[in-house]
């Protein structure tokens, strides 16, 4: 992906050297693998750092030079041209819309954080928290996408930060206060439901971004479209279900199966087109 020396967003909030360290937990990495298949089968970051924090016990802050940390300002500057982009084009496409985009604000965290949506830690990977309309990320988490789940490249990591920033797009539209206004009034099973097609919306709209900024931009370079939907894959419900548990509930699911991420996503980035995007219509996802 070409991002070096192009503009970079101003709302970035690096938190992590005021941060605590790494939670310790008894089942080590495993133990990290299992909450972030977690987190993306839907759980509650609150409730994954309650678990973490039964298993072991907070660390001090992070030193300032600790190791990684040349790396990571890398990767600061890498995620501030992500969320530049991300910035224009929803700008555009919301005036296009007759709609005013608020510009999210992306919090770098580095072992835990408190949100307006509680406290999360590391293991729970990226959030979208709507209560104070922020991103989370750790950048660690970065690693585990390339070690863990075997999806390496920078474009896979941009697919990520689009993803939540969809999610910040449907918070604005107001589509996610309609989904989470069905939950206690359908069944669960009724509400994974709508949750799998709120998922697969926000991978259209990262396809979407990035349909529109490959086009004024051309930001992708060959092999960024593979390194996209092989992330797309790697989280799929059914996959992460798959490694955690040995077999799959597909009534469970809340993101959808690897291969509903991708078309969505590749749907978005072949399309371009908010109305295409529709996943509460969709008869077939």
């Amino acid at each position: 992906m070409r991002w070096q020396d192009r503009e970079r967003s101003t709302n970035v909030e690096d938190r992590r050297r005021a941060s605590p360290g790494p939670v310790a937990m008894g089942g080590g990495i495993g133990t990290i693998l299992l909450l972030v298949v977690m987190y993306f089968m839907g759980a509650d970051p609150k409730a994954l750092l309650d678990m973490a924090m039964q298993g072991g016990q907070e660390q001090g802050s992070t030193a300032p030079g600790a190791p990684g940390e040349e790396q990571n300002d890398e990767m600061k500057q890498f995620v501030s041209v992500v969320l530049a982009d991300t910035e224009k084009v929803w700008n555009q496409q919301f005036q296009k819309m007759g709609e005013h985009y608020v510009e999210p604000t992306l919090v770098m965290f580095s072992g835990q954080v408190r949100s307006a949506c509680g406290m999360a830690s590391a293991a729970t990977g990226p959030f979208y928290c709507p209560g104070d309309q922020k991103v989370y990320i750790d950048l660690a988490f970065f690693d585990e996408l390339k070690q863990r789940f075997k999806a390496p490249g920078d474009f896979a990591q941009a697919y990520v930060i689009a993803h939540e920033i969809g999610h910040h797009v449907q918070k604005l539209l107001g589509i996610t206060d309609q989904v989470d206004a069905m939950r206690g009034r359908i069944s669960e099973a009724e509400y994974n439901q709508l949750s799998v097609r709120l998922e697969l919306q926000a991978d259209f709209l990262a396809g979407m971004w990035a349909h529109h900024a490959e086009k004024q931009w051309h930001i992708l370079e060959r092999g960024d479209m593979e390194e996209a939907l092989n992330a797309a894959t790697a989280i799929g419900d059914d996959r992460l279900q798959k490694q955690a548990q040995g077999y799959v509930v597909p009534e469970s699911f809340t993101h959808g199966t690897s291969a509903q991420r991708v078309r969505w996503f590749r749907k978005g980035l072949e399309t371009g087109d908010f109305a295409q995007g529709d996943t509460f219509k969709a008869r077939d996802l």
